[in-house]
């Protein structure tokens, strides 16, 4: 017995076109956005200002990525790629020279969103506890030492502290090997220490109070 098959129709075909238009926006994320302006931005940056703001926009979107593996939130990625892009660019184009507060502010904003990703990146690993999860983990009868949400928020402050000491010591050694021109000094050094433990301890109470990681 022969079957013929009609055409498909023009509702079936659009319906089949949303069907399609719908799978791909569940692939898409906004963060996906910040991803493309970071790619778009070392390539730019390699050509018109060199290998030095080239390594930089490149971390930039190391991170960006990352943040994608991991299936960071969706307020932390966007932000926390917005800010080391704009915190990038700045240092590229002399803002902070230009304005003397930004360089303070943009330490403490990106050491906070970079904190709560490095405590994400530790939770995927499996070695360390998101902070709901720390709550279901405790005993029901714990010490009242033992709060787990402080405790996330003690490691997300503490994985700050030491990212922003690593970039001031990163700083320090691309002004002495590569370019003379990256800012270092006594004051400046403090200074960024400062903004980024403030940013780390604020990014700590975040987390500790449920906002920034995902509760699962």
């Amino acid at each position: 017995m022969l079957v013929s098959h009609a055409p498909a129709g023009p509702r079936l075909r659009v319906r089949r076109r949303r069907v399609r238009l719908d799978r791909l926006a569940g692939l898409v994320v906004p963060g996906d956005l910040v991803r493309a302006a970071a790619a778009v931005s070392l390539v730019v940056g390699l050509v018109l200002f060199g290998p030095v703001v080239g390594a930089v926009l490149l971390l930039v979107l190391g991170g960006t990525v990352l943040a994608r593996a991991l299936a960071a939130p969706r307020t932390l990625d966007v932000a926390c790629g917005a800010t080391t892009l704009v915190a990038a660019w700045a240092a590229a184009l002399d803002w902070y020279r230009a304005v003397g507060w930004l360089d303070v502010v943009v330490h403490l904003v990106a050491t906070g969103l970079v904190a709560a990703l490095a405590h994400l990146t530790l939770a995927r690993l499996g070695l360390v506890a998101l902070p709901d999860v720390a709550v279901r983990a405790a005993p029901a009868r714990a010490p009242a030492s033992r709060r787990p949400r402080l405790g996330a928020g003690a490691v997300t402050a503490a994985a700050g502290v030491t990212l922003a000491t690593l970039w001031e010591l990163g700083e320090w050694c691309g002004n002495a090997l590569l370019d003379d021109r990256i800012q270092v000094g006594y004051a400046d050094t403090v200074g960024d220490l400062a903004a980024g433990t403030v940013g780390a301890a604020l990014a700590g109470a975040l987390v500790a109070a449920g906002v920034l990681l995902p509760r699962r």
